[in-house]
């Protein structure tokens, strides 16, 4: 005998994704510290700290009775919202239940395979096309045969796109309000209006090329840039995004 589920009574369904956050990767269990710093952060960025979500990354502490309720107290007073705790001991991850917060292992525990390991093809989503004009970087398409996808159109207004194991290829415009994301590098060849997130699995070598900057935030590696950070002389340009010692930079592409 078969139940026929009645969707219309359904209160709600469990969907898998990848949702863009900020890790906050703390070198200090001192809240007083933590306090300090956010305190300056507020003053040079305040438009950052809106509530935002964030994960606190405890995997280079060793404090096994780590003062969670007290850290998570000092992030809500500056408007950081805390929804998760990464590694730490036993006594960290009962802490963040207690608390009522999510828990992730150390990341080299979650890290996937390195992509040499992975099988597979390019996944294409039309017929197979060349790019307009010259590649942005002689590189421009590298490790996209290792698990990356090419993705041909624009991706549109609350649209997301992902590569979850190699490099992402663009072939089109990315609108206001749509998303891309990928385990490797990000290349847009049209419009970058959207977010882009490169290195989404922690990847420092990652990074975010575009013919035409806009966007409405830029991440590789869970480093952030928003639209009202970027230089205004880029906007509009083609350019590169990477990671140079933790910061994140744009540099213009001939």
């Amino acid at each position: 005998m078969s139940l026929k589920v009645d969707r219309d009574s359904m209160a709600f369904t469990f969907k898998g994704g990848m949702l863009p956050m900020t890790v906050m990767e703390l070198t200090s269990a001192d809240p007083e510290r933590i306090r300090e710093q956010l305190a300056g952060k507020i003053s040079q960025s305040p438009a950052f700290f809106q509530h935002t979500p964030v994960v606190l990354n405890v995997e280079k502490l060793d404090e096994p009775h780590l003062a969670l309720e007290r850290i998570c107290a000092v992030c809500r007073a500056h408007k950081l919202l805390p929804v998760a705790v990464r590694g730490g001991p036993d006594p960290v991850k009962q802490s963040a239940w207690a608390l009522g917060l999510g828990w992730f292992p150390p990341q080299e525990a979650s890290r996937p395979r390195p992509l040499e390991s992975v099988a597979g093809d390019v996944e294409a989503d039309a017929d197979p096309v060349e790019p307009a004009g010259e590649a942005m970087t002689p590189d421009a398409l590298a490790g996209t045969t290792a698990g990356g996808r090419i993705y041909r159109g624009t991706v549109r207004s609350g649209q997301q796109v992902t590569a979850p194991e190699g490099d992402l290829v663009v072939v089109g415009a990315v609108n206001a309000g749509a998303e891309v994301l990928a385990a490797g590098s990000v290349h847009v060849y049209g419009a970058l209006r959207g977010r882009a997130l490169a290195g989404i699995h922690g990847d420092p070598q990652a990074g975010i090329f575009c013919r035409e900057l806009h966007a409405e935030l830029l991440s590789v590696a869970g480093n952030y840039k928003r639209l009202e950070d970027i230089d205004p002389r880029l906007l509009g340009t083609t350019v590169q995004v990477r990671l140079s010692d933790d910061q994140l930079g744009i540099t213009p592409l001939a």
